[in-house]
């Protein structure tokens, strides 16, 4: 989990567990990508945290384009699922 300040890793009954990074997005999806192995990664977080990551014009990390798979509305907040095209 990307954040602004050091927290101890939280870990959560059934195996889930969270691991504070602050040294920026391409270190946390590094880390993502490692504990994940074969599996998904799920981006979460808002405008700049997307950016972050890379955009459909600079490309995802990796070189993909994102493409958008899923939207999901409320009148107080828009959720976009993307994947990364290769």
């Amino acid at each position: 989990m990307l954040t602004h300040g050091p927290r101890p890793a939280l870990a959560m009954e059934g195996g889930t567990a969270f691991i504070f990074v602050t040294d920026g997005i391409h270190s946390a999806l590094d880390r993502a990508k490692a504990a994940a192995g074969d599996g998904n990664v799920d981006i979460a977080g808002g405008a700049s945290t997307v950016r972050g990551c890379g955009s459909s014009r600079r490309g995802a990390p990796g070189g993909g384009l994102f493409e958008v798979v899923r939207v999901v509305e409320s009148p107080v907040a828009s959720h976009l699922k993307y994947r990364i095209v290769k």
